[in-house]
Parts: structure tokens; sequence; C-alpha cells
């Protein structure tokens, strides 16, 4: 008896450990923005992350002044960065631009 009850627990163990790592979440970059103005401009901050490859989400609300970026493992910190870089423009005659120091 004591041998099945190993056995089962050996089971349900093996089983616990398949299903964690099935629902293991996407890697995720948090950068802290910076920059002139870089905060007014949520659309193109996005728009500049969802453009990098293997990119999947950017959340701009969890926490002020800084983007979450979630990705598929095949992203790096540095493309992130010069990928914010390029997030820049004119508005009114005022240059806006935007700085990311990955945490």
């Amino acid at each position: 008896m004591r041998s099945i009850t190993t056995f089962g627990l050996a089971v349900v163990f093996g089983t616990s450990l398949m299903v964690s790592a099935a629902v293991a979440a996407d890697p995720a970059v948090t950068l802290m923005l910076g920059g002139k103005f870089c905060e007014s401009y949520p659309k193109e901050i996005t728009e500049g992350l969802m453009a990098v490859k293997g990119v999947k989400a950017v959340d701009l609300k969890s926490m002020k002044g800084h983007a979450v970026v979630t990705h598929d493992g095949s992203v790096k910190p540095e493309t992130l960065v010069a990928a914010i870089k390029r997030v820049k423009g004119t508005k009114m005659g005022v240059e806006w631009f935007c700085t990311a120091d990955p945490m």
C-alpha cells in the first residue's frame, strides 16, 4: 500500500510541475521613462515598443513613469531602450523626446 501512495504522490507532484511550467508568464522588462514631455505621448511610446519584433504587450498604467514590456523571450533591454529613443517629435514648435533605463 505504501508504494502505491508514494507512486500516487509522485504522479500528482509531477503533474503539478508540468502545469506550472505551462502557465509560466512571458518575460517582461520594466523601463523607467524620461525625457522632455515623454509621458504626454503614451500612444507613440506604445507604438514604438510594439514595433520591436517579439514584443507582446506594453503596459504604461501599472507604474507611473514606467513601461512594462512583455515579450517572447527574444527581446533584449537594449533593443527596447533604442526603440524608446526613437520616440520623439515636435508639437506646436516644441520638441519632445523620450529616454528609458531598464530596471
